[in-house]
């Protein structure tokens, strides 16, 4: 069984919101603090001269000026962030190391996940009757996660150049585990990006929709649940058949 994370295991519109917002303040407080302490007055607030939209901007340019790391987004934010600073008047090697910092506050905001209650039990349970791994597009640093005990694979697709819908990381997967597509379920809450590559493969696949419309009669293989909680009675159903 192959599983999406964020918002198939939990909710990730709070813990990306906080994590934008809290490593770059982080940044601009840190920085300007570091520049009081030299007598380096003339720079300014670099939030003022830089702010967040710029850096959300730039972002945007680099996914398109390099469209094989466009899911990379440590990558991206890494670049963005030494450009900015190089912008705001930094030297190089200061700038790196100010984006460097500034992304470990990243990574460890991205870690303040909170999966839902079922999550935990489930997966030990389910891990104790099916081989598990995760495919992710995030950035999240999943191993320093003690959910990912659970996993025996973790793929962070974007880091290998070939994000969901790619095919290439739902297959580097099936081979870490050491099935084929026909013998494996993905899970996620995407159907652009988890549902239609996983049936493309031949895998069945549940679809965590809330309430997302969809007018059309499902695939066969496919499965719409409301919450990842639905799961086991899936399995079970499916079991019986």
């Amino acid at each position: 069984m192959t599983f999406d994370l964020d918002d198939t295991l939990w909710d990730n519109q709070g813990v990306m919101t906080l994590t934008e917002d809290g490593h770059y303040a982080w940044l601009d407080e840190s920085l300007a603090a570091w520049l009081a302490e030299r007598g380096e007055h003339q720079l300014g607030r670099f939030s003022e001269r830089m702010p967040i939209e710029a850096y959300q901007r730039m972002r945007r340019e680099l996914a398109e000026r390099h469209p094989l790391r466009r899911g990379d987004f440590t990558w991206i934010r890494e670049q963005a962030l030494c450009a900015l600073l190089e912008a705001f008047g930094l030297p190089r090697s200061a700038a790196w190391m100010w984006a460097l910092a500034a992304m470990e506050q990243f990574h460890g905001l991205r870690l303040r996940v909170s999966p839902y209650p079922e999550v935990e039990p489930m997966l030990e349970d389910l891990r104790q009757r099916y081989r598990l791994a995760s495919i992710t597009n995030g950035n999240l640093a999943f191993h320093r996660l003690e959910l990912s005990r659970h996993f025996e694979v973790s793929i962070a697709a974007g880091e290998m150049h070939a994000p969901k819908p790619d095919p290439r990381c739902f297959l580097m997967t099936l081979a870490k585990l050491g099935t084929t597509p026909e013998r494996a379920m993905h899970i996620g809450d995407s159907w652009q990006e988890d549902i239609l590559p996983a049936v493309r493969l031949g895998m069945q696949a549940a679809w965590i929709a809330g309430d997302t419309p969809h007018g059309e009669a499902m695939p066969a293989g496919v499965h719409r649940l409301s919450h990842i909680r639905e799961l086991p009675a899936l399995l079970e159903r499916l079991g019986k058949e």
